[in-house]
C-alpha cells in the first residue's frame, strides 16, 4: 500500500506532541513494530522540537510535517521557515546546541540518526530548514495467511474451551 499526508501547524510546543501522534496514525495501517513506532515518533519529535526551539526560536512560525510510504519505504519531511542553521555539519554534532541557556542537550539530530535508517538536513540561514528522514518498514498489514483452514479443526478447539 502506498500512502502520502501533508500536514501544516503553528509552531508551539503543545503541537509537537500532535506530530506525534498524527505519524503514529500514518504508519498505523502498515503494522509496525511497537520499537518501529517509538522510532518514528521520537525523530519526528526531535525534529519538530528543533523547529520551534531553534527554527523559530519560540516566534510565530507554520511548521510543516509530510510523510510518504511507498514500497517499504517511509520518507518523512519537516521543514520550517525559520532562521536556518549557517553550519549543518556543526549542528549534526553531537551534543551541539545554540539554545544551551535553554537547559537543551544538543542530542536532537543524533536521535534523529540512531531511529532513523536516513538523515538529510537542507538549510539556509534566514530561509529555514528540512530535515528528510527514511526509514524502511516492511508493510505488514498484509500477511500470508495460510486459508486452507479445516473448519472441523475450529470446531474441535471450540468444544474443547467448553
Amino acid at each position: 500500500m502506498n500512502n502520502e499526508m501533508k500536514l501544516r501547524f503553528k509552531a508551539i510546543s503543545e503541537n509537537e506532541a500532535f506530530a506525534r501522534m498524527t505519524i503514529s496514525a500514518f504508519i498505523a495501517s502498515l503494522n509496525p513494530t511497537l520499537e518501529e513506532i517509538a522510532d518514528v515518533k521520537t525523530a519526528v519529535s526531535e525534529a519538530v522540537t528543533n523547529a520551534i526551539v531553534h527554527g523559530y526560536e519560540e516566534m510565530e512560525g507554520i511548521i510543516e510535517l509530510s510523510a510518504v510510504y511507498k514500497e517499504g519505504q517511509l520518507t518523512i519531511r519537516v521543514c520550517d521557515r525559520g532562521v536556518g542553521i549557517s553550519n549543518i555539519d556543526e549542528a549534526l554534532q553531537p551534543f551541539y546546541t545554540t539554545a544551551a541557556d535553554k537547559e537543551r542537550s544538543g542530542m536532537g539530530f543524533s536521535f534523529m540518526e540512531a531511529f532513523m535508517d536516513e538523515l538529510k538536513v537542507i538549510s539556509k540561514p534566514a530561509s529555514g530548514t528540512i530535515v528528510i528522514m527514511k526509514k524502511y518498514l516492511k508493510d505488514k498489514s498484509k500477511t500470508d495467511i495460510d486459508t486452507d483452514i479445516d473448519v472441523s479443526q475450529i470446531r474441535n478447539q471450540r468444544a474443547d474451551i467448553k
